[in-house]
């Protein structure tokens, strides 16, 4: 082998990466193309809309300053929760899914906490403070594969 300076790697590397730039250019858009489908990647099981209904600034108003109405939906099932706080600062919360739900899973950290989903209705007792998430199992569709909602985490 020689050491001349034309069979360094970097040389080598260089000419390359110069030929395939020339070759085959990267097309325009892709890294923005990318970034978007690996964010749009399992949307629908991960991703659900949130919207506050009733703010803090109506609660106190009525009364009822321990009280929020959250709003979920990923396009085909929506969920309606409401969280109301007792004088220990423990939390309930009452919920609605308009889809073919069998159960609701309450998740807090590591722990999840399950109940019934009957006729669209569920409710969580003595709930702690914290970050949750709601998950849902859907009834299995045409093809036999049940399906889940999951909604983002939100704070009690």
């Amino acid at each position: 082998m020689t050491s001349d300076a034309a069979f360094t790697d970097d040389a080598l590397w260089t000419g390359l990466r110069d030929m395939y730039a020339a070759a085959d250019p990267v097309p325009a858009g892709l890294a923005t193309d990318v970034i978007v489908a690996v964010a749009a990647a399992d949307l629908d099981r991960e991703y659900a809309l949130l919207a506050l209904v009733d703010s803090d600034a109506v609660a106190a108003v009525r009364g009822d300053a321990d009280m929020l109405t959250l709003q979920f939906g990923d396009g085909t099932t929506s969920v309606l929760v409401h969280v109301t706080a007792d004088s220990d600062g423990r939390r309930r919360l009452d919920g609605w899914v308009d889809g073919e739900a069998t159960d609701a899973q309450l998740i807090t950290g590591d722990v999840a906490q399950t109940a019934p989903v009957v006729e669209g209705r569920f409710a969580f007792e003595d709930v702690g403070s914290g970050v949750v998430r709601l998950r849902f199992a859907l009834a299995a569709d045409d093809s036999g594969r049940g399906a889940e909602l999951l909604t983002p985490r939100f704070e009690l």
